[in-house]
């Protein structure tokens, strides 16, 4: 009868597992994972020989038939043998008895679990059952038992890599930001020398304009006072085009005025988005904000995107202007990359279907309220970007609002990601992403009225 039960324990095996090169990614695959399969008719006593044979095997998996019904840890063996008469209760009886007694919260987990997924559901057991065993399944029908211990120094050993990773990620944005203060004011100082030349051109103008209308004038009233010039007058006259010049000098005066007005916003807009925010938002013109965005943008559209702006009424906002302006960039740079990759896929297309729609970023703003779970009403401002490119499937709109959680956070942070953090973390905000295949990509910032 002994033979019989012995022939139904399986040898207790362990997988090594991986634990050197563990990540943040790591699941339980790769920790180290104990195989001890018994028929649930087999005695207390002979699992109990086995535990003394291996003092690291945490439980026994119970089969009944070869399929998978529960699990014993060497904990609640071991506990019902050394009770009061424990021996002489369970020490011959079947394993099926001692289980029926020693009934316990499982934790079952597939074996493409994170580890520290795995680590967060371990703790939330009750607390006579947090040092019990987990089972890992780890294809149909076979389990393996995972020690409690291996996963939560497998755990420290992940927030250790976690934490360092944090800092040197930290460390890297800070010097990245230092960089790029300091090339905002090299920037600023730049732009604010350009500005003072142009401005000298600009308030000048209007003086060179008069001055010349009143030259024009003088010399009209001299041809009409003495009609009868000299001929080296009339030779003067006719080598320097006076007729044309006469017609010219205000469109010359009108384009260098146009050309004068166009660099000075661009450098305005320029410094505006090269703006170092102090520690406390201030008042923001939203609207101003994306027409500097978009002054800037320009040379990359050229003419073959159009940009449609339906502005509503904001009011003024209390936010870090600098870090709002790059939010926009990202987003209306990203909308005018899908746009061009859409233009080019079209121009090499093979067949002759042709979509002759004009790309276009439609821009929208207005105020709108939300209601809360608690029945209060919230004012928000709503910027909506939208172009009407061939859109993103509804896998890789996951895979985009996946990168946005927190624990994703420890690669090299996307431009979208940035302005996740910028419009959540920094505003309070919400950030929307709405999208149809063949339609187009819709960026919703929804930013709080304070």
């Amino acid at each position: 009868m002994q033979q019989n039960f012995i022939s139904k324990i399986s040898k207790p095996l362990l997988s090594e597992g991986n634990k050197c090169d563990l990540c943040v990614e790591s699941t339980l695959q790769e920790l180290p994972l104990y195989t001890f399969e018994v028929e649930i008719s087999c005695t207390g006593v002979e699992v109990a020989k086995v535990f003394e044979q291996h003092p690291l095997l945490p439980g026994v998996i119970l089969l009944e038939e070869g399929k998978y019904i529960g699990m014993l840890s060497r904990r609640h063996l071991l506990e019902f043998l050394i009770r009061p008469f424990g021996r002489e209760l369970f020490f011959g009886q079947s394993l099926r008895t001692i289980y029926s007694y020693a009934r316990t919260q499982v934790l079952l987990l597939p074996a493409t679990t994170s580890i520290l997924a795995a680590m967060q559901m371990s703790l939330r057991r009750s607390p006579e059952f947090i040092a019990e065993p987990i089972i890992v399944k780890t294809s149909t029908d076979t389990y393996r038992l995972l020690e409690v211990n291996e996963l939560t120094i497998a755990s420290w050993q992940i927030r250790g890599i976690e934490t360092q990773v944090r800092y040197e990620r930290s460390q890297a944005q800070m010097m990245q930001n230092e960089k790029m203060a300091s090339l905002g004011r090299l920037v600023d100082g730049v732009a604010h020398e350009i500005l003072d030349p142009v401005n000298f051109i600009w308030g000048n103008l209007t003086h060179l304009s008069n001055y010349s209308q009143d030259l024009m004038r003088l010399v009209t009233a001299y041809t009409q006072e003495f009609p009868d010039t000299s001929e080296n007058i009339n030779a003067l006259k006719a080598d320097i085009e006076f007729d044309f010049l006469d017609q010219d000098l205000n469109k010359s005066l009108a384009s260098i005025r146009t050309g004068a007005e166009r660099l000075k916003k661009l450098v305005i807009s320029l410094q505006n988005f090269c703006h170092i925010d102090t520690i406390h938002p201030k008042p923001v013109d939203l609207h101003a904000c994306i027409d500097s965005i978009v002054l800037l943008i320009n040379s990359r559209i050229k003419g073959e995107i159009i940009i449609k702006k339906d502005y509503g009424y904001l009011p003024p906002v209390y936010c870090f202007i600098g870090q709002i302006n790059q939010a926009l960039m990202n987003i209306l740079s990203r909308a005018i990359d899908a746009l061009i990759d859409d233009a080019i896929r079209q121009h090499y297309r093979m067949d002759d279907v042709a979509d002759e729609k004009k790309p276009q970023i439609e821009i929208t703003t207005e105020v709108i309220t939300q209601v809360s779970p608690d029945m209060v009403d919230s004012r928000w401002v709503s910027i909506k970007i939208k172009d009407n490119g061939s859109g993103i499937s509804q896998e890789q709109k996951q895979k985009i609002m996946k990168s946005f959680a927190t624990q994703k956070r420890t690669e090299k942070e996307t431009s979208l990601e940035s302005t996740y953090r910028i419009i959540t973390a920094r505003h309070g905000g919400q950030l929307n992403l709405r999208s149809q295949l063949g339609k187009g990509t819709e960026f919703e910032i929804l930013l709080p009225l304070v």
